[in-house]
């Protein structure tokens, strides 16, 4: 308990440490450099930004200084460890090998995908992504191949809880933008939360220090393969605060539309 504490702490420490170029950044526009959901014309700053996107389709953000600060910390926190470390992993681990590892994590959580297809009523999908696993556990040697694609066509289903809840009627919340995990709507993130009682990780491992040892490399592996998808969108945006919120927001609900 009192390493925890002591942990969360410094965190804190360091989060307000960075919060005085967070808001710079939201009067001055970007920094020299920073995922994938939206690439902007430099010409467009944060107000025309929103007004592209439509206020009324913008989810709300009432804590928008403390989301900056957070996205803030996470763009530090990409581009001082997760990039470097993710670029000398790339070295040693070709690429091949990188894409089979993650075939074996997104194989592992098949029960989200299976069990958020049953609740929207899409039955299909729900024998799909057991049919899925039964193969790619089997012939695809514990899911490092995605032999149910290749062969038989079958394509994993992008379907989650905070799908699920919107399929029910569910409204998104406000936006979060929480340290190391990153974006979120409130309805994502009870979402992402229900999904932990689902990924057989924890059940599997009896320590915490093993579960965020085995996720932090899961995280590091699916970032070695989207090296430059950041890069890119903060070249391309005035405010990438701004970019990275609409785009997530607009991501998220074609999914729910799907």
């Amino acid at each position: 308990m009192l390493r925890s504490l002591i942990i969360f702490i410094g965190l804190l420490q360091i989060i307000v440490a960075i919060c005085p170029d967070a808001q710079a950044q939201q009067r001055w526009g970007p920094l020299d450099e920073g995922d994938n959901f939206l690439i902007q014309d430099r010409k467009v700053d944060s107000q025309e930004s929103d007004k592209t996107f439509g206020r009324e389709d913008s989810i709300p953000d009432p804590l928008e200084p403390l989301n900056r600060c957070f996205y803030q910390f996470n763009d530090k926190l990409y581009f001082w460890v997760v990039r470097p470390f993710s670029k000398g992993y790339n070295t040693i681990a070709p690429e091949l090998m990188r894409s089979s590892i993650q075939n074996f994590f997104s194989n592992l959580c098949m029960p989200i995908r299976a069990v958020s297809c049953l609740f929207q009523g899409k039955i299909t999908g729900f024998g799909e992504e057991l049919l899925r696993f039964v193969v790619n556990s089997s012939a695809g040697f514990l899911g490092f191949q995605d032999v149910a694609q290749q062969a038989l066509n079958i394509k994993m289903r992008d379907e989650d809880l905070a799908q699920t809840l919107g399929f029910y009627g569910i409204g998104p919340g406000f936006y979060i933008h929480l340290p190391i995990l990153g974006p979120f709507s409130g309805r994502s993130l009870f979402g992402w939360a229900g999904e932990q009682f689902l990924n057989p990780v924890d059940y599997f491992l009896d320590s915490w220090f093993a579960v965020l040892s085995v996720r932090s490399y899961d995280w590091i592996n699916r970032a070695s393969l989207r090296i430059g998808e950041y890069e890119a969108l903060k070249r391309a945006a005035l405010d990438p605060y701004v970019s990275v919120r609409n785009g997530y927001w607009q991501y998220r609900e074609n999914k729910i539309k799907e």
